[in-house]
């Protein structure tokens, strides 16, 4: 947990030492009160000496501002370096201190994700906020793709993605009743219409799993295969097919134009994110697994200039020893996670993990953030993170 590791008593006869020492830095802080039966007030802030100054500093007996100088006790705070520290350390302390409101206190809501039920018999793909897990935490009850933006962002996604493919859309229960007229995309030949018997159960559960597939490979399964099918059709010169597949893969590249970066299948949900420290010249790295968010490394480049082992060893240790935070609540996690990440500006870089950790790109973004803002902006950019996460020099 990221503490608040830092205390000062107040003494409103000593406010001006007691303001002194305090940093004009961002913060997140617990202002102590008197009453041990008094809920302490609990904040974020900019500027922790400014903001305290306004709640603790001499009372306008003309304001209605909130004062609180003459039933605080103390202060207990923790400075943080980003948004992204400042937001997970005031998740973390707010959720032990009020466990019973930090929801609210935080506005969390969760993020919209893509589900494919496999507990029914005829699956659909289909937008959700609400992710079932099993009592260790991990999802359950079927394939879960996401964090997205919005709700109408997993909702535009979903809906080219299966044009793709021939699984329902209905939401009715499948009786397969020969009798049934079925909906539109049945007529449109767009789905295998279970709902009157249009298909066996096998029919169906293949499609299915041509679906999941596509989730899992970030859409590389189908585009596999429709290559492959179009190669042969084109060395049969049976070229009207091979149109026909070709128009296929253009709507395939449709689909994934509108499908943002960070989405996943949520065990697959593997990353590094990079973040200024506090201290001098330091980094604080966040590894993310299965979409959970563990506790941060502090790489601290003055200390390690005279250390025998070298900043990227440190950062592969910690990776390759580190194992998933599994008290932490998964969608909780996906909503820091997506807070951040769909930022405008957003502070840090993010890398994701494909057959292997990019440690060299990860070093290199470490120059970046600890470089000078006017050396950062006019030195060469490594571009963001390539979609495999790779070993490799050039990104995608």
């Amino acid at each position: 947990m990221l503490t608040l590791d830092d205390h000062l008593d107040f003494d409103p006869a000593r406010g001006e030492d007691f303001f002194a020492a305090l940093p004009a830095k961002p913060a997140v802080c617990l202002i102590e009160l008197k009453k041990s039966s008094a809920q302490p007030l609990f904040i974020r802030t900019q500027d922790l000496r400014r903001r305290l100054q306004r709640l603790l500093g001499p009372q306008d007996p003309t304001s209605k501002r909130l004062n609180l100088r003459d039933i605080a006790v103390g202060v207990r705070y923790r400075i943080t370096a980003s948004a992204f520290e400042q937001t997970l350390a005031y998740y973390q302390q707010a959720k032990a201190l009020f466990p019973s409101r930090y929801i609210d206190m935080l506005k969390i809501r969760p993020p919209a994700v893509l589900k494919v039920n496999l507990r029914n018999a005829y699956p659909r793909c289909y937008a959700t906020r609400k992710i079932s897990v099993h009592a260790n935490g991990e999802p359950s009850g079927g394939i879960y793709y996401g964090p997205f933006p919005s709700r109408k962002s997993a909702d535009a996604f979903a809906e080219h993605v299966l044009d793709l493919f021939k699984v329902r859309r209905c939401q009715i229960k499948i009786r397969r009743d020969p009798s049934f007229p079925g909906c539109i995309y049945s007529e449109m030949k767009m789905c295998l219409a279970p709902c009157f018997a249009g298909c066996t159960k096998e029919e169906y559960d293949i499609e299915v799993q041509r679906l999941v597939a596509f989730l899992e490979t970030g859409g590389a399964s189908l585009r596999e295969s429709l290559e492959l099918e179009r190669n042969r059709a084109s060395e049969e010169l049976d070229f009207e097919k091979a149109s026909v597949l070709h128009k296929k893969l253009d709507k395939l590249d449709d689909a994934l134009r509108v499908q943002p970066e960070l989405p996943r299948r949520l065990q697959d949900l593997n990353a590094v994110i990079l973040q200024r420290g506090v201290a001098d010249q330091s980094i604080c790295v966040y590894e993310v697994r299965a979409g959970k968010i563990a506790e941060p490394l502090e790489l601290s480049f003055v200390t390690l200039a005279g250390e025998p082992r070298s900043a990227e060893q440190l950062l592969r240790e910690h990776i390759e020893n580190s194992s998933a935070a599994r008290d932490a609540d998964l969608s909780e996690h996906l909503w820091l996670l997506a807070r951040w990440f769909y930022s405008n500006p957003r502070q840090g870089e993010i890398f994701f993990r494909g057959n292997a950790w990019p440690y060299r790109r990860m070093m290199r973004a470490c120059a970046r953030l600890l470089a000078p803002p006017d050396a950062a902006s006019a030195g060469p950019r490594d571009s963001g993170p390539a979609k495999d996460g790779g070993e490799r020099e050039k990104s995608s």
